[in-house]
């Protein structure tokens, strides 16, 4: 045996030492300088109170593609995503991987925060882009990354598909309405005829598979006239060097999004750290999570830390995926599985 070891083995038996415990978050694009701090944050509270240490470790990509790795094998410990869909593609996919009733779990369906969708444009709004009907001009080329693998991607369709269902209906509220489902369905129609406008390759040049990706190709590629953009993400990217040559603009509605947050089951199971994981998400609820939230431009539902950052945040007129679409598993089955709208869109 080496010396080296001999001493570890030493230190772990009789000095009390203890080897870290190594945690996964198996997370989305535009998370990373949130939980690279959250995580920070966290690991000194957890060693204050156990004495353990915690070594964490990260995986961003495009929502979609993050949960197939963990449907893969991906040893996640916790999965952070953009939406409930790909949370529930792994518990379906992977019996007792993820447990079905996993948004009971912790509150607000497992949404310790929210966020919405935005336009990122160049300085001055040189194409003049204020609402959403002004994707549509034919100078205008719009930075997306793809709804087949990117979570956000997903978001941005379904905020243009209900901008276009309050332009016919005037209200969203009648969607569930049986009396209007004729005049609901002809809108629907028309929704899809917008949608399809801005969804094609003469508009989208580039489709990257995750939104940090589809970002570096607006801000740092400059490629595109408008960025169909998470807000956190956006907000954030105007702290950067390059952000002094772009603004955020706000659309007369957009779609309130929710990204949960989930143990693996199986996975803390196997490895013990169930307690650090329920640990590690509950605290994204304390006033200090919270807090470390909206400094990474992430809406709070705490509402003293929603109070101290209210002049970050721009009001704004927010619709439900459950209120218009009927949920996630609805909005995935119709829009965008194989076959769904989005792949009716083509490539024009």
């Amino acid at each position: 045996m080496s010396r080296l070891f001999l001493l570890t083995v030493a230190c772990l038996l009789f000095a009390g030492c203890k080897p870290n415990t190594y945690f996964l978050n198996v997370s989305y694009d535009p998370t990373r300088e949130l939980y690279k701090e959250y995580s920070q944050v966290f690991a000194e509270h957890w060693k204050k109170t156990t004495g353990e240490t915690l070594d964490f470790q990260y995986s961003n990509g495009g929502s979609g593609s993050q949960a197939r790795k963990v449907i893969g094998g991906l040893d996640a410990d916790v999965v952070t995503l953009a939406l409930a869909y790909d949370i529930d593609n792994i518990s379906e996919h992977k019996l007792g991987l993820i447990a079905p009733d996993w948004q009971t779990k912790f509150p607000n369906n497992c949404c310790p925060y929210y966020s919405t969708i935005v336009f990122f444009v160049r300085k001055g709004n040189p194409k003049g882009i204020h609402d959403w009907s002004d994707l549509l001009k034919d100078d205008v080329k719009i930075i997306t990354p793809d709804p087949k693998t990117s979570g956000g991607a997903r978001w941005n369709y379904l905020a243009a598909w209900g901008y276009a269902l309050e332009k016919e209906l005037g209200d969203l509220s009648v969607m569930n309405d049986p009396a209007r489902k004729e005049e609901v369905d002809a809108a629907n129609a028309k929704a899809f005829e917008f949608v399809q406008a801005i969804f094609n390759a003469q508009k989208v040049p580039v489709m990257d598979s995750g939104a940090r990706q589809a970002t570096n190709t607006f801000v740092q590629n400059h490629v595109g006239d408008v960025l169909l953009a998470w807000e956190n993400e956006a907000l954030y990217f105007l702290t950067s060097k390059e952000g002094e040559n772009l603004e955020v603009v706000y659309p007369s509605i957009s779609i309130l999004t929710e990204p949960p947050v989930a143990i693996v089951d199986k996975n803390v199971d196997k490895k013990g750290t169930r307690k650090v994981a329920e640990a590690y998400l509950n605290y994204l609820y304390e006033p200090e999570g919270q807090e470390i939230c909206a400094k990474h431009y992430y809406r709070p539902f705490n509402e003293d830390v929603a109070q101290k950052y209210r002049d970050r945040f721009v009001e704004l007129k927010l619709f439900k995926i459950d209120d218009v679409f009927g949920g996630w598993a609805n909005a995935q089955k119709l829009h965008f599985n194989d076959g769904g709208t989005f792949d009716r869109i083509g490539k024009k």
